[in-house]
């Protein structure tokens, strides 16, 4: 999606700028790409969204199945259940992939008043959704590493933060379902999808949404995981018995489970950045795109939005590793917890 309006919109998919006109500097010819390559971007996008789809609906298959757990077990049924929204945010998203196909090929909107309000607000809710909850899975590791006395979670708290994160994506992605409509284009445009909205506003909108989707999380995972790799490197050169306390100190995170969550992590910035980098660029350095070629502008939009295909693509395969590690250590969770509890001086 086109959230700035550089483009203008018969050469790109899903645009939904403000200013569906072409740059008031005229570029070099160039208006569309080819025939080969809208063809070749819309291969690319129905590979990666039939990929997705399958892969993540195998995670909500088996996590759906490792879910029946006993009580004794909630601590991981509300980590599986993170897991399960963040596998459900992709799946919404990789939805939206056949009606960015199919406007590629087409000349106008077709898909009414409706279409226009969901399908192009549901990538930023999907987004906001699997960064929250990423945020709130980081936490939580977090607290069972620094605190593992008081991490007895409980289906409703889990529930609570899956509810919180969706809330919030919901509410940051609302503004943009409000103001889009269809308008009547130009001759060969048919009806265009845009919210109503000037340049000034949208320059705000969507540096809120820089915010609240790459930089406020990124910041605070990478405090977490700071955080982590400190007492990771101080449980491996500070022997047990210098701690000078009878009670259970933060135990030793576990790299393998940590690696899997911060390559989820990563995987998301190195999707998504970019993107967001292109969607900024228009609005805060718009002499940059004067000299680019329409018909490039389009090429580069294109290989970005598919980068955010992709990364709903291989999350199912961290999925998977991240549950499977956190059904072997479980056990071994379980027992340390429990000698923590008679070792302390409470007990």
């Amino acid at each position: 999606m086109d959230l700035t309006g550089s483009i203008p919109p018969s050469t790109y998919t899903l645009s939904i700028s403000p200013n569906m006109s072409t740059p008031s500097s005229s570029p070099p010819v160039s208006p569309s790409p080819s025939l080969a390559s809208t063809a070749l971007f819309c291969s690319i996008l129905s590979l990666l969204s039939l990929l997705g789809i399958l892969g993540n609906l195998y995670t909500l298959v088996l996590l759906l199945r490792r879910r029946r757990c006993r009580r004794r077990h909630r601590a991981s049924c509300c980590f599986i259940r993170t897991v399960l929204s963040l596998a459900c945010a992709d799946l919404l998203y990789l939805f939206t992939a056949p009606f960015i196909v199919y406007d590629s090929l087409a000349s106008g909107w077709a898909f009414g008043e409706v279409g226009c309000r969901l399908l192009l607000s549901l990538d930023l809710l999907t987004m906001h959704a699997s960064i929250f909850t990423l945020t709130a899975m980081s936490l939580d590791r977090y607290r069972a590493v620094a605190h593992p006395l008081h991490t007895s979670s409980t289906n409703s708290s889990g529930l609570l933060r899956v509810a919180l994160a969706w809330g919030l994506a919901v509410a940051l992605s609302l503004p943009m379902m409000i103001t889009l409509h269809l308008e009547q284009g130009g001759e060969q445009e048919g009806q265009l999808c845009v919210p109503a909205w000037d340049e000034q506003s949208s320059k705000a909108y969507l540096s809120v949404l820089f915010c609240t989707s790459i930089l406020g999380p990124g910041l605070a995972i990478g405090a977490l995981y700071a955080t982590l790799g400190r007492l990771y490197w101080v449980s491996q050169t500070k022997p047990a018995w210098a701690s000078g306390s009878s009670a259970c100190s933060p135990r030793a995170p576990r790299p393998k489970v940590l690696l899997l969550i911060l390559g989820i992590v990563l995987a998301f910035w190195a999707c998504f950045l970019p993107f967001w980098v292109w969607q900024l660029l228009p609005l805060y350095q718009p002499d940059m795109l004067r000299t680019v070629p329409v018909g490039t502008q389009v090429t580069v939009n294109r290989i970005l939005t598919s980068l955010t295909y992709g990364n709903s693509c291989v999350n199912p395969f961290f999925y998977t590793l991240l549950t499977g590690k956190r059904k072997r250590t479980r056990q071994t969770l379980n027992t340390v917890n429990t000698l923590c509890r008679k070792s302390s001086p409470l007990q």
